[in-house]
């Protein structure tokens, strides 16, 4: 089978449970808002930010039936959204969530209503994986997809699929051309369940600020390999008592480098080599009020801390698990 007539096949099969949500009643002045796909006999998924603060939205589906959703859920930290219904159409099956992390080369196709243009599909491959994607709202969300298949105003809340139909991320931004950012699949299985029950998701909180350990970062703190996250700063909060941040800047190859603070290497047994993978973990493996074990760097000795999680607050302005860049 030639990969044209896959992707005919893939569009075939699952555009049905792919719909135009519309936020504005006036939907013809405004055009489509975003998309949507069906999650199972219920509920729909789509981004928060095409939901914004609305209690119901109108959705169009591939055989231009009608419906009414009403938003039970959403998290703008991960920009996720939960729409229930009992209008959806008899084609529009539930899309599976995979279970799997797609491979950077794997092809894929975005489906959804970008600039109003209902059932597009667009093609392409994964680009890469454990990307973190800035949302509106200051926050980052971690393990997105990163994809080169078009994504453009509309296309937010549709699903990113492969070859067999499954689910490997939300489409949620465009950041340039071939660049696009999807929340991964794991993400979804994490934070959509409780979107479902509980209307909300409880994140959890260290409140540290971070720089990845590169080979600059590594010689001004003389380490012996780029390896970790340095902490800059742990200002007050869970982590404030247990982790030290960095107590001076040196300057090294014209870059002013944070020094002294203690170099997260690993989180409850596995390894972090990056803020991504910091973020990654939080999100994924941890829950507010838990317990974990920081596998430290500290003058030069390993050593563990303990930590208990707490719940990250709404505001856009707290330093929370942020990253620092050396320019």
């Amino acid at each position: 089978m030639s990969t044209q007539s896959t992707f005919e096949q893939l569009y075939r099969e699952t555009i049905p449970s792919v719909a135009s949500l519309y936020v504005d009643p006036d939907y013809r002045r405004s055009g489509g808002t975003g998309s949507g796909f069906v999650y199972d006999d219920e509920y729909a998924i789509t981004n928060q930010h095409v939901v914004g603060d609305a209690d119901e939205v109108d959705f169009r589906f591939d055989d231009d039936s009608w419906g009414t959703g009403r938003v039970i859920g959403t998290d703008a930290h991960t920009d996720l959204a939960v729409v229930r219904t009992d209008d959806l159409p008899a084609a529009a099956e539930p899309l599976s969530i995979a279970e799997r992390t797609p491979a950077p080369g794997e092809p894929v196709a975005a489906l959804g209503n970008p600039m109003g243009l209902d059932g597009t599909i667009t093609t392409g491959i994964v680009s890469g994986v454990n990307r973190s994607s800035p949302t509106g709202g200051g926050f980052v969300v971690p393990d997105t997809v990163q994809t080169d298949a078009a994504i453009n105003p509309g296309n937010s809340g549709g699903p990113l699929v492969t070859l067999a139909g499954e689910v490997v991320g939300v489409n949620r931004a465009k950041a340039g051309d071939n660049i696009g950012f999807a929340i991964s699949a794991a993400v979804v299985s994490r934070v959509v369940p409780d979107l479902v029950e509980f209307g909300q998701f409880r994140h959890p909180y260290l409140r540290v600020r971070t720089v990845d350990v590169s080979p600059t970062v590594a010689d001004a703190n003389d380490l012996e390999k780029p390896r970790g996250v340095l902490v800059v700063d742990a200002p007050l909060g869970p982590a404030s008592a247990a982790l030290r941040g960095s107590r001076r800047i040196r300057r090294l190859r014209a870059r002013e480098v944070p020094v002294g603070g203690d170099v997260i290497v690993g989180v409850d047994g596995e390894a972090i080599d990056s803020h991504e993978e910091l973020l990654r973990h939080l999100l994924l493996e941890t829950r507010p009020g838990e317990t974990i074990e920081i596998g430290l760097l500290r003058e030069g000795r390993r050593t563990t801390e303990e930590v208990v999680l707490a719940e990250r607050p709404d505001r856009a302005t707290d330093p929370a698990e942020t990253r620092v860049r050396i320019e």
